[in-house]
């Protein structure tokens, strides 16, 4: 699926994608848990969709997966307003808190392996 977006948010999301601006939450998912040979699928890191630009993007699944910091606390409307947007494309969301990722992270690889499987099963991937 072709996703249009802003450009003016293409330069900030080539920033992101270079690993030395990625929080330590965002490395852990990107090198330990999103591997291709952890989910079997191939996920975009900082994926630019409409005025959005969205942590971790799986366009086979339809799947977005966003990791919070406490900066998500304050800017809870836009990130409603984003999600309100992606669900309507049937984008999938998941959140993780960086508390999860840095304390929980075996809890977060089971529950992510159930939520790709569940989501290939709506899919019929």
């Amino acid at each position: 699926m072709i996703f249009y977006y802003n450009n003016n948010n293409k330069k900030f999301a080539w920033i992101n994608r270079n690993q030395y601006y990625m929080t330590k939450a965002e490395w852990i998912i990107w090198n330990l848990v999103l591997r291709k040979d952890m989910t079997w699928y191939r996920f975009l890191r900082q994926k630019l969709i409409w005025n959005y630009i969205i942590d971790f993007y799986c366009d086979k699944l339809k799947l977005w997966i966003e990791i919070d910091d406490k900066s998500h606390d304050w800017k809870w409307e836009e990130d409603l307003k984003r999600t309100m947007y992606l669900n309507w494309i049937w984008i999938e969301i998941i959140r993780y808190t960086n508390e999860q990722v840095y304390f929980n992270l075996d809890w977060l690889i089971v529950d992510l392996n159930e939520k790709i499987g569940r989501r290939v099963t709506e899919l019929w991937i």
